[in-house]
């Protein structure tokens, strides 16, 4: 593939996704920008949901993990389905009745001052770091496909990709990435159905011997009973569930989409719809990876040391040239289907929370917001830099990892405030949420050290952590679910 080509491709994307852009945000004010007033079609929300759900490192990553742990992931995609079921029936009935455009405003009305920015505060650094890398992992593929051989430098590509995102969200807000969500989950599902139709010619297989082909290889098992194993299926089972909640239900970003539906009903068939489609889609990137797999060996090719390079390797030097073509268009749409949702996500919340846009009103509040939604492209563009500088994986897997330790003070502050009725000393929430993560990383180095993997488990650990904190710093409370009522 030359590099022209694939420029023209990504050009071409990136063209209809500002030509999406143009027709949503015309007439678009500040509620059109944080909550797309309140009109999106659910249909639209779920399906677009999907690829800003998986990222560009799921795309990247899930057919590379079939080597080690083969389908075992699909224990943990179980597990979603019962954490949507609870974002369905508990959070959106919570998140409505309140009439929340920042889900954070809650912790406000339930616990003070001090909880509400904590939870804001956590969510804008782990979204912050979380977004900077997906886009790191990505403008590096693009670096290597097209600027390396034109002598652009990396900061050029990342500079060039953030820009692109800004052009395209920073009037319509909320309400353009609903509709380019949608396009860019649809180039998503493509890439990964015509890679898995490319294989299976080049295999000389139909649909049915594909299946019997994934079926019969030594990647397929699904489920793992070791408990001292990060596989055991109660583990990731559970912990899926908890992921679920934490990093959708309890997180601005995913939930902002799910408040522009029209009624909580609509939000709720949204949910409910997305996380049954998310367990087939799952299964089609695990396919594929087994697929690839099973490709090399027939082949003999030799396999990369990193299991993260196995897709992009073959889509880009063994595969034909469409392959390259969808394999680019594919991860170029699941990353930021993502990155563009969390910049969005990332001004609603700190205009909302820090600057207090809902209360004070006036006329000069777009304007502000606008320059919001600037400093956050360049703040992500710095990350992406020192990212770069440090040029280190295991270091930054590491900042990335540490990000999303900041889930679990937010599950424990959430489930405290619905399922007790308990007060709190408001000031000593951050430094208890500060400490709660670092408790559970020294658990987690101890559990490993004596053979005992907890995995994705180390979240409920944190949630615990920071539940048994908030009982130790509260006032008189009992244990009696919050009733929440449903709209009529």
């Amino acid at each position: 593939m030359s590099a022209s080509l694939v420029l023209s491709v990504i050009s071409g994307y990136f063209l209809l996704l500002i030509l999406i852009s143009y027709f949503t945000s015309r007439n678009a004010d500040n509620k059109t920008f944080f909550t797309a007033n309140k009109q999106s079609p659910w249909y639209l929300v779920a399906f677009g949901m999907i690829g800003a759900s998986l990222s560009g490192v799921t795309f990247i990553s899930v057919p590379g993990w079939v080597l080690d742990s083969e389908f075992s992931y699909m224990q943990m995609v179980l597990g979603y389905l019962v954490g949507y079921l609870v974002i369905a029936g508990v959070l959106l009935p919570l998140y409505y009745r309140l009439n929340l455009t920042s889900i954070y405003t809650y912790l406000e009305t339930r616990f003070g001052f001090w909880s509400y920015k904590t939870g804001a505060l956590f969510f804008l650094v782990s979204r912050t770091i979380g977004a900077s890398f997906r886009l790191f992992l990505v403008a590096g593929v693009l670096q290597i496909a097209v600027f390396d051989e034109w002598g652009i430098p990396f900061e050029f590509t990342v500079l060039a990709t953030i820009v692109l995102i800004y052009i395209y969200t920073f009037k319509g807000g909320i309400k353009t990435i609903v509709w380019t969500d949608t396009l860019q989950t649809l180039f998503m599902l493509l890439s990964v159905v015509i890679s898995i139709n490319l294989v299976a010619e080049s295999l000389d297989l139909d649909w049915g011997g594909l299946i019997q082909t994934v079926q019969q290889s030594d990647y397929s098992q699904v489920f793992f009973w070791d408990f001292k194993s990060g596989q055991n299926f109660f583990k990731q089972f559970i912990s899926g569930a908890f992921i679920a909640i934490v990093m959708t239900g309890l997180d601005q970003d995913m939930m902002q989409k799910n408040l522009t539906c029209k009624t909580l009903k609509e939000s709720q068939k949204n949910v409910i719809w997305f996380s049954v489609v998310l367990i087939g889609v799952n299964l089609l990137f695990l396919s594929l990876g087994a697929l690839l797999y099973i490709y090399a060996a027939e082949y003999g090719i030799q396999l990369p040391e990193r299991t993260d390079d196995l897709y992009p390797m073959l889509a880009l030097k063994h595969f034909d040239v469409l392959a390259g073509i969808v394999f680019l268009l594919g991860i170029t749409a699941a990353a930021y289907s993502s990155a563009d949702s969390a910049l969005t996500a990332l001004t609603t919340s700190f205009c909302v929370d820090f600057l207090n846009f809902e209360r004070e009103g006036h006329p000069g509040q777009k304007k502000i917001r606008m320059l919001v939604h600037v400093g956050f492209s360049v703040l992500i563009f710095a990350v992406i830099i020192i990212f770069k500088a440090i040029n280190n994986s295991a270091v930054i897997s590491a900042v990335f990892t540490a990000a999303g330790y900041t889930y679990g003070p937010l599950l424990g502050l959430y489930a405290y405030g619905l399922f007790t009725k308990g007060t709190v000393r408001d000031k000593l929430v951050l430094p208890l949420c500060i400490l709660a993560p670092v408790l559970s990383y020294l658990i987690d180095v101890i559990c490993s050290r004596q053979g005992f993997e907890l995995g994705f488990f180390i979240l409920i650990v944190n949630g615990c952590l920071t539940f048994i904190g908030l009982l130790l710093i509260s006032g008189p409370r009992s244990f009696n679910s919050v009733t929440v009522k449903k709209d009529p």
